[in-house]
């Protein structure tokens, strides 16, 4: 699903195919999960195939490096100029990218000298469907922020999503929502969470999560179509009491949530901001916002 014969990829410096593409099997990041990565998706608009927020997300690939003492050799223009260069030879516009930086051969828990820079390029569809998502609270929790940097992209922090996803999909479950260590709502393993209640929109504050892209582009669009959107501490009995839910992220892009521990939300999608923001958001990434309209 992730390329063919004919799939190009960005390694270190060249285009090659994609079944050719190797890496050491000595790499640090293997063996202990330090490297970086970023996902964006590429829209298909009037003016031609156009990245969302390239900038935004090459800026925190950097940021994610710089955390993880990672050496990188190529700033955001180079990143973003060698991503459309990548899309240009696989024929690409709707696409999911994503970029690794990944450490070079070290069984020392030291970072390396050598870094070595990988981009991909796929047709994905939203990474949670279209349908309303069925989510239960995981056993998982978020990572402690002081055990690692939290809002950073780093791989081995995905094995915590990774667990809390396959345990909620063995329960029948379609997502999680992983707690903080202080048994406050944090996010799912992928994508950032807000509620809907009585007109108003919430969101975990920054601290325990990763403070998405898409988190903070919805909430200023929201805030441009006259909603209030705050950013708490809020418990799960908050949740459930709410009107509706849904989860943000360059994946999954707005995915609705109709159920959390089998208590159903009250509105239907439709009739929520949830469902207005989803469509702004579809304007936005595709350079028509402004001809958005508020359907509620």
């Amino acid at each position: 699903m992730y390329y063919s014969n004919s799939t190009k990829v960005f390694l270190n410096g060249s285009f090659i195919s994609g079944k050719d593409a190797q890496s050491s099997t000595y790499s640090q990041s293997l063996h202990y999960g330090s490297g970086v990565f970023e996902g964006l998706r590429s829209y298909k608009t009037e003016e031609g195939t156009k990245i969302f927020k390239a900038q935004e997300h090459y800026e925190r690939l950097l940021y994610s490096a710089e955390k993880m003492h990672i050496k990188v050799n190529y700033n955001v223009d180079d990143l973003t100029n060698k991503t459309y260069e990548l899309l240009k030879v696989n024929n690409l516009s709707n696409a999911y990218i994503r970029p690794l930086i990944y450490s070079g051969a070290n069984m020392a828990l030291l970072p390396t000298e050598e870094s070595n820079l990988f981009i991909c390029a796929w047709k994905w569809d939203r990474y949670l469907g279209d349908g309303g998502l069925n989510v239960m609270t995981s056993r998982y929790e978020r990572p402690n922020p002081k055990s690692c940097h939290v809002d950073t992209k780093v791989t081995g922090h995905y094995t915590n999503s990774i667990l809390a996803s396959t345990d909620a999909k063995e329960k029948g479950y379609d997502e999680a929502l992983l707690l903080d260590q202080h048994g406050f709502v944090a996010e799912s393993p992928g994508a950032n969470f807000f509620f809907e209640k009585d007109g108003k929109i919430y969101t975990p504050r920054t601290g325990n999560i990763l403070p998405g892209i898409t988190r903070s582009t919805i909430i200023n669009i929201a805030k441009e179509l006259g909603y209030e959107v705050e950013e708490g501490l809020y418990h799960l009995k908050d949740v459930y009491g709410a009107d509706s839910a849904f989860f943000t992220g360059t994946a999954v892009e707005v995915a609705n949530i109709q159920s959390l521990d089998n208590v159903k939300f009250s509105k239907e999608w439709k009739g929520t901001i949830g469902y207005e923001l989803s469509l702004a958001y579809n304007q936005l990434v595709i350079g028509k916002y402004q001809q958005a309209v508020t359907i509620i």
